[in-house]
């Protein structure tokens, strides 16, 4: 048998584990060959391929990123994006595929599976940890360990010179980086975009905090919305799959906590910062649980499916249950951690 790989969407610390995971038993128990399609879909539209093997995949644990490339290619919103897959596919004799990616990549491969036939095994990938049919996606530990680090170094700062700081964090529409890097990190407010905030609200909890002599850190989610406005974005354009550039939100909440309070306040965005480096040992972990487990998918014939992580066992799932809708913030979590407001 032969298999192709690919990662899709946004790099991720974990990404390259998953790939050794994969090849190492897929060859070493099963006798499988492997190859690699470059830069996520759109290497298996253009046929652009790498070679896979053990050699290959040697000394890539560690390594951020991914050795196959990403990006955030719809096969379906290009032309005749599928028909090249499929032929591509028979063009290099792979029986099936594993895609490691998130929401967008997923969907593709289940669209694939259900509607075409292509034999797809799936692999969740997000910082974001927005995936509903598992409890934990890789990459999400390490950005939440980077948020933190850089949380913890802003305390410094900000008291040193008594003004607020505004940390805003990746997630898209899930909170789930925000409120644990702001928990972790001793945020004074965390902001999340599953509960829409009340600016008097965040002024009163910045002012407590100022009354209490220490400077406060307000951690933002890029997908955060005030009440009584709608999502703040520099740039409205969209990617192929009809998503939005978030950011914005950080830079407009430090001016308008600045024009209400008179405290002055500075903004942070970590950014592509949260997606970069080395995976932490957990996402490490994962990740190759992820690998193995997707290849015994392969062998098993159990196409459509989805590998995720249920308390500590790996299971499967179908593809298109773990894409229907996003795993967001419980109101009654986030409301669990309120008491470190202000």
């Amino acid at each position: 048998m032969k298999v192709g790989v690919l990662t899709g969407g946004g790099d991720c610390p974990g990404l390259n584990a998953v790939i050794r995971g994969v090849v190492r038993k897929g060859e070493q128990e099963y006798g499988y060959g492997f190859i690699g399609f470059k830069d996520g879909w759109r290497g298996a539209v253009e046929g652009a391929t790498v070679p896979l093997d053990i050699p290959a995949v040697r000394g890539i644990l560690p390594r951020g990123g991914t050795i196959l490339g990403s990006s955030r290619t719809n096969p379906f919103k290009t032309e005749n994006g599928v028909r090249n897959i499929k032929e591509n596919l028979a063009k290099y004799e792979v029986d099936a595929l594993i895609a490691i990616g998130g929401e967008d990549t997923l969907g593709v491969a289940a669209k694939l599976y259900e509607e075409y036939g292509v034999p797809c095994v799936g692999v969740p990938k997000t910082i974001d940890n927005d995936l509903s049919a598992t409890d934990y996606t890789f990459g999400f530990d390490t950005a939440v360990g980077i948020a933190t680090e850089a949380i913890d170094r802003l305390h410094t700062t900000a008291e040193s010179h008594m003004r607020v700081l505004v940390v805003e964090v990746m997630g898209r529409h899930a909170g789930w980086i925000a409120l644990h890097s702001g928990l972790a990190g001793g945020a004074n407010v965390i902001l999340i975009p599953e509960q829409r905030f009340d600016m008097d609200q965040v002024c009163a909890w910045v002012t407590s905090r100022f009354k209490a002599s220490y400077a406060p850190i307000v951690v933002v989610a890029e997908g955060a919305m005030p009440k009584d406005g709608d999502l703040v974005l520099k740039d409205a354009t969209k990617d192929s799959f009809g998503h939005v550039r978030l950011s914005g939100v950080g830079e407009w909440l430090a001016k308008e906590i600045e024009a209400r309070t008179g405290k002055e306040a500075r903004t942070t965005v970590l950014g592509h910062i949260q997606r970069g480096g080395t995976p932490s040992a957990f996402d490490r972990w994962l990740a190759t649980r992820f690998g193995l487990h997707a290849i015994d998918a392969v062998r098993d014939g159990d196409f459509g499916k989805m590998v995720a992580l249920k308390g500590t066992d790996i299971v499967r799932v179908p593809i298109a249950e773990a894409t229907a809708k996003l795993k967001t913030v419980d109101p009654a979590l986030y409301q669990e951690v309120g008491v470190f407001f202000g």
